[in-house]
């Protein structure tokens, strides 16, 4: 199919999340003048600590730069795992080797920690534990995968194995894979419900949400915006891969990555079945990952992935993705797209999220594409510090946080690495085959 002919009547470039949960028709409270907590930010993440905030008694404004649901909250992939991408060996190398188990174990708790809240506040979400295939895209990664089966049984408790090439179908219909591994410790949900759900909830807990209240200054004790001012006792920044101009040191230690979906229209039943027979999330080992599932009603894919590292519209990126799948899945070919969309994710030199304190002001970013879970949780350790309710410190909190020389924000070598990091996965391919 030519670019042109992927595109289904009636295509949108807005999320297919969008269907159930549009953004929110805009709520213009006033600022408040006081609070105990102001949080800059109304993602997953603020709104997490600002409904632990606020079962701990504490007062909260939660400031929203434009609508809720506008951003990366309510257009990711809706995958949930929240473990570190990172092996202890790498982990060490950087931290030590306590602080890398400290990590690793941390990680392991974002899942169990999301599924709690779920079903403690009633979220309406389609949650379910679905586990993810992971797919080799090489014989070296499958031999990798190896090492990773035993760490990831024994951090999550849930069962893990190795699925040699010869037998992948059947947890993924095709032969694209050099064979992969199965974590039972992985779920799905519908990313823009459950961001709703949780405004919803820590609304009724009650702390003010406010939007279209962007950042102008941030001070330890006070959030200015376009609308008013809020003097606060603590300051949490969770801007993740919105970090803008307005707090430049954590600005300077993100690399805010843009990640592309598409939708295809609605497929067989047979066909979904067929692709992802147990319905498993899945994720790849290539360096420019994919990552795709089925919708959660069972009707579509939704494929994700890298598709570009320099600035594209959803449209523009939307062949690149159609590309990527029917590369898995060349019966896909035909099949056309109804949705494309994008969102920023945020990542740290470091490959590892960060919470901490920067001249009296909290912050906890730096989520690496898992921020479902991982900022869910991030937000409920900050906001337990926060309220002085933390049993032990978090093993994410004051890590150092470093960025390089003459960054500011702007990740101008995205394209330079992208195309390398392409090279490198397409030769690792060619000799396998």
């Amino acid at each position: 199919m030519s670019a042109p002919d992927i595109f289904a009547p009636g295509f949108k470039a807005t999320p297919y999340w969008w269907e159930a949960a549009p953004p929110s028709e805009v709520q213009l409270s006033d600022v408040p003048d006081r609070a105990d907590v102001a949080i800059v930010g109304a993602g997953y993440c603020g709104l997490s600590a600002a409904l632990e905030l606020r079962r701990h008694g504490l007062s909260v404004a939660v400031l929203e730069a434009s609508r809720i649901g506008h951003a990366a909250s309510s257009l990711n992939g809706g995958m949930v795992s929240g473990s570190l991408k990172l092996s202890h060996e790498e982990l060490a190398h950087t931290f030590g080797a306590d602080r890398a188990t400290a990590l690793l174990e941390e990680g392991a708790r974002c899942l169990p920690f999301l599924e709690e809240l779920v079903t403690r506040e009633g979220l309406a979400c389609h949650y379910r534990r679905t586990g993810r295939f992971v797919g080799a895209h090489c014989p070296a990664a499958y031999a990798s995968l190896g090492s990773k089966v035993k760490t990831t049984a024994a951090l999550t408790g849930a069962p893990a194995w190795l699925v040699p090439r010869e037998q992948q179908r059947a947890e993924i219909g095709s032969d694209y894979y050099f064979g992969g591994m199965v974590a039972e410790a992985s779920g799905a949900l519908h990313p823009a419900l459950y961001h709703r759900a949780l405004a919803e909830a820590a609304r009724r807990a009650g702390a003010v949400i406010v939007e279209h209240a962007e950042a102008t200054a941030i001070t330890p004790r006070s959030v200015s915006t376009r609308r008013g001012r809020v003097e606060a006792r603590e300051v949490f920044v969770a801007t993740n891969g919105y970090t803008g101009a307005v707090t430049p040191w954590l600005r300077r230690r993100l690399i805010p990555l843009g990640s592309y979906i598409i939708a295809t229209e609605p497929l067989p039943p047979e066909t979904i079945r067929r692709l992802i027979p147990h319905g498993r999330m899945i994720v790849d080992t290539n360096r420019v990952l994919s990552y795709y599932r089925a919708s959660p009603d069972g009707t579509r894919i939704l494929y994700g992935g890298r598709a570009s590292f320099r600035h594209a519209t959803p449209a523009q990126a939307a062949p690149t993705l159609h590309t990527m799948m029917t590369s898995v899945w060349p019966e896909l070919g035909r099949t056309r797209v109804t949705h494309a969309w994008t969102g920023n994710v945020a990542f740290t030199f470091d490959h590892v999220p960060h919470m901490g304190i920067h001249e009296g002001v909290h912050y906890a970013v730096g989520c690496q594409g898992s921020g479902v879970a991982m900022a869910t949780y991030l937000g409920y350790r900050v906001a337990l510090k926060l309220a002085g309710k933390q049993l032990t410190p978090c093993a994410f909190d004051g890590l150092p946080f470093s960025t390089r020389p003459t960054y500011t924000g702007n990740p101008w070598f995205l394209p330079i690495v992208g195309s390398y990091y392409r090279m490198r996965d397409w030769l690792e391919r060619k000799r396998a085959a």
